[in-house]
């Protein structure tokens, strides 16, 4: 059984200025992002597009300020309505009060899709060829978010058995031994779907496959860790015995399987 650390959630104190760790890993995110978008420029479609429709270093600079305000404002916004919608409804102002917490990856996702939706319109290009351009470039940065889940000690796992080497007990979580879900989500939803998508993504596919394989994945791999990780306090296990976290991932695994089945179809024809 292991202890966990109990890290300072501020990297460096500079005065009445606080830099955490969680904000650092957000950087890391945002730089991941975008040394990954430049050597995705180099990959099949977008290395042999011309002009017009040519793609640039400025396109994944763009997408990159585009993605970062849906990812805020979606992932907000999410929280509010799919978590505690009853709350702030009653509360509308604290929807505002993003320094307390409250983020959602799906919310992030929508608003993320609606940030490239603007970019392809502004741009000219199809939605799909700039999703799919996105997609390979994303696990990495939901990997340096879950280091700093792990390092703030929070959204830990559900109830482990004592016999497991690596059952954690976390501070605030009582005194019996958790799965480490944020290491587990780390491993499954960062490193490897982005090992997977980055080689799938590394030969031209069908418009519309590489998003197609990113949905389904990362609902896959999601809904497996919910498994570990302990459900929110105010939902619980809702319907099904599912948590809220799995039933937001089957529209994306769905999702995944029809957009895949309809791209190779389309294109086929």
């Amino acid at each position: 059984m292991l202890i966990h650390p109990q890290i300072n959630p501020v990297a460096l104190q500079l005065g009445p200025l606080a830099i955490h760790w969680y904000g650092l890993t957000y950087l890391a995110a945002f730089g991941l992002f975008m040394l990954l978008g430049i050597l995705r420029l180099r990959h099949q479609p977008y290395a042999s597009i011309k002009e017009p429709g040519a793609w640039s270093r400025r396109d994944v600079e763009d997408i990159l300020f585009l993605g970062v305000m849906g990812v805020v404002l979606g992932g907000r916004i999410g929280y509010c309505l799919f978590y505690k919608p009853l709350y702030y409804l009653a509360h509308p102002l604290e929807v505002f009060a993003v320094w307390q917490g409250g983020m959602s990856f799906h919310g992030g996702m929508l608003g993320v899709f609606v940030a490239m939706i603007w970019f392809a319109r502004s741009r000219r290009k199809p939605w799909l060829q700039v999703t799919d351009f996105v997609a390979p470039c994303v696990p990495t940065g939901l990997a340096a978010g879950r280091v700093g889940n792990f390092i703030n000690g929070e959204l830990w796992g559900r109830l482990s058995s004592p016999d497991l080497p690596w059952g954690m007990v976390f501070q605030g979580a009582g005194d019996l031994p958790r799965h480490p879900s944020q290491v587990y989500q780390f491993l499954m939803e960062g490193l490897l779907l982005f090992v997977l998508l980055w080689l799938y993504a590394r030969k031209e596919r069908k418009q519309g496959q590489v998003s197609a394989a990113f949905l389904l994945g990362y609902g896959v791999f999601r809904f497996i860790a919910e498994f570990f990780r302990e459900p929110d306090a105010h939902l619980g296990i809702l319907s099904l015995g599912m948590s809220m976290g799995q039933w937001l991932c089957l529209p994306m695994i769905v999702g995944g399987v029809v957009l895949w089945r309809w791209a190779q179809t389309r294109t086929s024809n």
